[in-house]
Order: C-alpha cells, then sequence, then structure tokens
C-alpha cells in the first residue's frame, strides 16, 4: 500500500530529498519554518501545510530534518507536535543528526502511541541530496525500516540498518568523527601545497587516485580550487554535530582528540563570520 508523504524541513539537503519524493510519488506535504523556502517545490506540485500538526494529520509517512536538537524537540514534542497528533500506523523518519538519547525518547513516546520511527540520519552533502545518492544510517525495528526502504532509496543509494532506536545517530557520530580527521587533514594539504607552490589543481588530482584519496577531498577539493565556499554542509551544522559526537563519547570515558581539535577549528570560523559557509572552508586561504 502506497502511503501519504509528508516532509518537514527543506534546507540544503531536505528540499531536494523532498524533490525526488514528489518526483516519484507525485503528491507530498511539506512544511518549513520559512515558506518561501518551499515556493519552488509548491509550483512543482508539492502542497503546503501550514503546521507540522498539519503535515501528521494529512500524511501516512513523515520525514523530518532540521537544524538542531531543540528544533527536533520542538516539532516532535511540543503541544501540538508530531506527537501529539500521531496515529497508530504512521511511520515517522528523523533525519537530522541529533543525540541517539534525543531519538530514543521519540521512538518510545510513539510507541505509546502506536506508530513507528526511525533515526535515520544521512551522509553524502548537498551533492549527494541533489543526485539521490546519499547513505542512510537507520535505527529502530528491522521491519519498520522494511517498509520505509522505497521511500528512502528515493534519495538514497545506501540504506544501511545500525540496529536498535538510537544507532542510527550513533553511526552518524562516527561518520562525523571521521570527517573531522579528514578535514583538519585537507586544512594542512593545502596550505602546505599553497606554501610550497604546488599546483593545487595538479595535487587533487593526483592524490584523488591514490591512497590519500576521500569523498571530501574529491567532492570539496574543486570548490575549494575555484574558491566556492556556499554550504554543502554548513559549519554551525557540523559544530553541533561534534559537541553531540563528545557528549557520547564522554558517557563512554572517551576522549575524542580529533574531534576536539576539529571543533575548536571549526568555532573559530564561526566566530569570524562563517557560521553559515560550508565546512570547506576550513581550506580557505588566510
Amino acid at each position: 500500500m502506497e502511503r501519504i508523504i509528508g516532509f518537514v524541513g527543506l534546507g540544503v539537503m531536505g528540499k531536494s530529498m523532498a524533490r525526488h519524493l514528489l518526483k516519484k510519488y507525485k503528491k507530498i506535504y511539506v512544511y518549513t519554518r520559512t515558506k518561501n523556502k518551499a515556493l519552488d517545490l509548491l509550483d512543482e506540485g508539492a502542497i503546503w501545510c501550514d503546521s507540522v500538526s498539519d503535515i501528521a494529520s494529512k500524511s501516512d509517512i513523515i520525514f523530518t530534518i532540521v537544524g538542531f536538537p531543540e528544533d527536533v524537540e520542538d516539532i516532535y514534542f511540543s503541544a501540538s507536535a508530531l506527537i501529539a497528533s500521531s496515529r497508530p500506523g504512521q511511520i515517522f523518519i528523523d533525519m537530522t543528526t541529533t543525540s541517539p538519547s534525543q531519538e530514543k525518547r521519540i521512538y518510545d513516546a510513539l510507541k505509546k502511541k502506536g506508530a513507528s520511527f526511525l533515526d535515520c540520519p544521512v551522509s553524502g552533502g548537498d551533492k549527494g541530496a541533489r543526485e539521490g545518492i546519499l547513505t542512510a544510517m537507520a535505527g529502530g525495528d528491522e521491519e519498520v525500516l522494511a517498509e520505509a526502504e522505497s521511500y528512502l532509496s528515493c534519495f538514497c543509494q545506501r540504506i544501511n540498518y545500525c540496529g536498535k532506536a538510537g544507532m542510527g545517530q550513533t553511526m552518524k557520530g562516527a561518520n562525523q568523527i571521521l570527517i573531522s580527521g579528514i578535514m583538519t587533514a585537507m586544512e594542512d594539504a593545502f596550505n602546505f601545497a599553497r606554501k610550497s607552490g604546488l599546483d593545487l589543481s595538479l595535487m587533487l588530482s593526483a592524490l584523488s587516485a591514490g591512497a590519500a584519496g576521500s569523498w571530501s577531498l574529491s567532492n570539496y577539493g574543486p570548490r575549494i580550487i575555484n574558491g566556492d565556499f556556499e554550504p554543502g554542509f554548513m559549519i554551525k551544522h557540523f559544530v553541533k554535530d561534534l559537541k553531540i559526537a563528545e557528549e557520547e563519547a564522554e558517557k563512554l570515558s572517551l576522549k575524542l582528540d580529533t574531534v576536539a581539535l576539529a571543533r575548536k577549528k571549526y568555532e573559530a570560523l564561526m566566530q569570524k563570520g562563517y557560521a553559515d559557509k560550508g565546512t570547506q572552508t576550513i581550506c580557505k586561504e588566510v
């Protein structure tokens, strides 16, 4: 049975994801805090809702991707939000990067209402969202993921089941920990190449094909060389992710030295006014 789709959050990645769903299913209800961000989708056939409770009343499967944990808290737990408006049989899928503990609370609250929940953050940035090739990391009940998979596959080329509720966010934390090291290493590499007089395009071509190659180098390298620091993923969101990773690590009596270094560097960029720029700004020539 085909479900009626609702989508909350039309930012850098959310809009592209919603567009992929609209292309396949032709009907999708949308809500975002700033309606102007939805106008092009509405022109393409999406249907506007005035609130998240309106989304919940009209949809069977609801996707959410917002900015910060407090935004997740608001759209799920406030008095007229998604949990309060939920009904048995609905599926909610949160793709925001937030804490595992918050997602477990949502899972438990929706289960009491007879609804299902997946924490399902994604990786792949704006490019992955536009091209429909994101990687999803899902936590929750495996049978719910099986039912949701055809919808997720509209914008994900790989969907990983990570375990019980919260494990999707734990996997995303590991992802962000790795990226923190890659981005700080890229900063050093680009600075080293510039100061040495090495051609940056040549460096990118040579290193991307070898052992130092990575998704971040291949996708952000050309942007760095072209002076394009617009967000594929905003610095302020990455700092949020790194803080969540450190908080979770502290519960495990772990210290994440690379994450601490990356967070310090990105917080310095935020203080310089780059909060809404892309994470590749760390490699900007200064």
